[in-house]
């Protein structure tokens, strides 16, 4: 077997959700503080792309703060990721690519039209 294969299949060992486009998550991410202090950030917003796969897998969360849309680049597997959790899932109907929420002011930035949302099951 290959030795790249092999790297690639211990790293997708950490758990992460099943989560797709349109989905809300919130993501944990750790960030330095010190040289012996880390703590957790959060990043909460719309999945707005997902692309690649395996150890290359990457999506992209986009959130709108102060009037002000913020979209973050997150690598799936990344040590960086303490969790993400799934706040909010929605079904997208005909969009593989939300792009369309970068044109989109307030509360039209957050609610995705055309698509069914589910409530959270706890």
């Amino acid at each position: 077997m290959d030795k790249m294969k092999l790297v690639e299949e211990q790293s997708i060992k950490k758990e992460v959700p099943q989560f797709k486009v349109g989905d809300t998550v919130k993501v944990l991410i750790k960030i330095a503080e010190g040289p012996d202090k880390t703590r957790l950030h959060p990043f909460e917003g719309v999945v707005i792309a997902k692309k690649g796969s395996g150890v290359r897998a990457n999506f992209t969360v986009r959130k709108v703060s102060y009037g002000e849309g913020i979209e973050r680049i997150f690598p799936l597997y990344s040590p960086a990721i303490e969790r993400i959790e799934l706040i909010r899932s929605a079904k997208v109907l005909k969009r593989a690519k939300l792009y369309y929420l970068r044109g989109k002011i307030g509360k039209h930035a957050t609610k995705i039209e055309g698509v069914e949302i589910e409530p959270r099951r706890a």
